[in-house]
């Protein structure tokens, strides 16, 4: 009866490893089906969704060429000279005249975290102590971070101190708060420059109006420019540029074109290293070598003005203005 159950068991045992073999080929082939079925799955949904993407980025950069239409066609050549206004005490600071309307004010904006703008009645009141009248006297009922200030068509727009992303448009002559936003994409949580301790949000505006720049997420800290829309102050586009947060120290735009300057952090040289166009008619080839005149340490804003094409800047308590060179950029295609 032993040799007969030995039997049995033997018996039994491979006809569970033949099942098994069976089983395992049954899976092979159901994983073969199954294969198949996925692959036609992905060919068809490829087919589906080409067609579809090519067309979400003919609409993209159909609404980027809409959104940059203005008649300007001006790409940066050369820093020609510099002119030192006025020097105060005051290490970080930014000045500035409205970038649109033909008023002759100049607006004086001390430190990097205050709520007084000082309003000169001209540019000479401004440097010259003596003139009459003395200056105006304006209390923000909010405080400004940084050093990114701008005045785009009467509105002082700035970044909202204690908040890490609030923009605010502010009337100055009412002295009220128009608009609130808050700007997105992560933007306020690091410096924008390496260089520009103080500034978590730059603002700029040029021939197309108002941009934001922040700098991005992750270790490597490339810049985000923003388009805003200044009238209802709300987000009109975003671009991830390839302009990195290391080394730069301040930021401008013009005719859309964005340049960054990059220096050491003491003694310079300051130089424009990274450009970036949205609209792809300007790239750092086309350029020639760009550099600012040496300066004692990194600049605390420079800010364009579309109005008279030229540079403002603030470096260890002298207001600066640099004058530019342009050449026409190549057509779009």
């Amino acid at each position: 009866m032993l040799g007969r159950c030995q039997t049995y068991t033997s018996e039994y045992m491979s006809a569970v490893n033949q099942l098994a073999l069976r089983v395992e080929r049954a899976q092979r082939e159901i994983d073969y089906l199954e294969y198949l079925r996925e692959a036609d799955a992905c060919i068809n949904s490829e087919d589906k969704t080409l067609p579809e993407q090519l067309l979400q980025e003919a609409e993209e950069d159909k609404k980027i060429r809409t959104l940059l239409n203005a008649s300007c066609d001006n790409m940066l050549m050369a820093i020609k000279s510099l002119k030192i206004v006025k020097r105060t005490m005051d290490t970080d600071g930014s000045w500035m005249k409205d970038t649109v309307s033909d008023s002759p004010k100049v607006y004086v904006l001390i430190g990097s975290q205050n709520n007084t703008v000082w309003e000169f009645a001209n540019m000479r009141a401004f440097t010259e102590d003596s003139t009459k009248p003395a200056p105006r006297k304006l209390i923000l009922t909010y405080s400004w971070q940084g050093t990114s200030q701008v005045l785009y068509k009467g509105f002082l727009f700035f970044h909202n101190q204690g908040t890490p992303n609030e923009l605010i448009k502010y009337n100055l002559q009412k002295r009220t708060v128009e608009k609130r936003m808050l700007l997105p994409g992560g933007a306020g949580r690091a410096r924008v420059y390496q260089h520009s301790p103080s500034t978590y949000i730059d603002l700029a505006v040029d021939e197309y109006g108002l941009w934001a720049i922040h700098s991005g997420t992750g270790i490597q800290g490339h810049l985000v420019l923003t388009k805003i829309e200044p009238g209802r102050l709300r987000v009109e586009h975003s671009w991830d540029t390839p302009c990195r947060r290391q080394g730069a120290e301040a930021s401008f735009l013009i005719c859309g074109v964005f340049y960054v300057v990059y220096s050491s952090g003491d003694q310079g040289p300051h130089r424009i290293t990274c450009v970036y166009d949205p609209l792809g008619t300007v790239s750092e080839e086309d350029l020639p070598n760009l550099f600012f005149p040496r300066r004692p340490r990194s600049h605390s804003m420079i800010h364009y003005n579309p109005r008279d094409k030229q540079l403002y800047a603030w470096n260890d308590g002298n207001q600066i203005i640099y004058k530019i060179q342009t050449k026409r950029k190549k057509p779009l295609e």
